[in-house]
């Protein structure tokens, strides 16, 4: 039941050419920066992972985490909810050119189809995007007079989480607003690996604050002093 792995490159090593992964964040925070890092160092060094769907809120900012990525030419399509943020010249240019793909879908769309794979559910109704071009070729109803849009679970094969503290049977807390997408995408990928400031012993977490349960995580590697984002950002760091 021990489930720590013993290097950021352990824990990214079976990610695969193609696959989907979720990665939590909302902005840098919740951002697994140095799990993001650890797979670029191994695609500079490999040249795998590439091809890969990458699933987030937005599409990265700067010159590190999703959008070195994206710069490395490592993701093939995004699927996100604010690809254009302050700092988002990599996948701009990518786009632009033809060279990335985007799914654009609504925040609490794009949080409910998550929510939606982990919970079993395979499609839901909602209102939001009725009307729009995101909503075309998607089927549609009416409820109580209203028009809704179906939308299909979103499922991965890999998520990157950051938690707070974890355990080594996996069970993960989180600190304030870093926990936004990060439990929703660990139910919701066949594999889900966590970097956490700190493990500790199986019952030194206090059961009524476990957000994620171990039962969902597949692995986690301890990052004493994570990085963040916003940080890196204004530093003009590059990956």
């Amino acid at each position: 039941m021990d489930k720590t792995l013993p290097s950021l490159a352990a824990a990214v090593a079976d990610i695969g050419d193609g696959a989907t992964v979720m990665i939590g964040g909302f902005g840098g925070s919740g951002a697994p920066v140095e799990l993001i890092h650890a797979l670029l160092a191994r695609f500079r060094e490999t040249g795998s992972p590439r091809d890969l769907t990458i699933v987030n809120n937005n599409a990265g900012n700067g010159s590190i985490g999703i959008a070195a990525m994206i710069k490395a030419g490592m993701v093939r399509k995004m699927i996100c909810s604010f690809p254009r943020s302050s700092n988002a010249e990599a996948f701009n240019e990518k786009y632009l050119a033809g060279e990335i793909e985007l799914e654009l879908v609504p925040q609490g769309t794009l949080a409910e189809r998550i929510r939606a794979a982990g919970a079993g559910i395979p499609a839901f109704y909602t209102p939001t995007s009725y009307g729009t071009e995101l909503a075309e070729g998607k089927p549609v109803e009416e409820f109580d007079g209203r028009m809704y849009v179906r939308e299909n679970w979103l499922k991965a094969d890999v998520a990157l989480l950051k938690a707070n503290v974890g355990d080594r049977m996996g069970n993960l807390t989180y600190r304030l607003a870093g926990r936004n997408f990060n439990p929703i995408m660990a139910m919701a990928a066949a594999r889900t690996i966590a970097q956490v400031s700190s493990i500790v012993a199986p019952g030194d977490i206090d059961p009524e604050t476990v957000v994620t349960p171990g039962i969902f995580v597949d692995g986690l590697v301890e990052v004493a002093n994570p990085q963040q984002e916003e940080v890196l950002v204004r530093s003009g760091a590059v990956a």
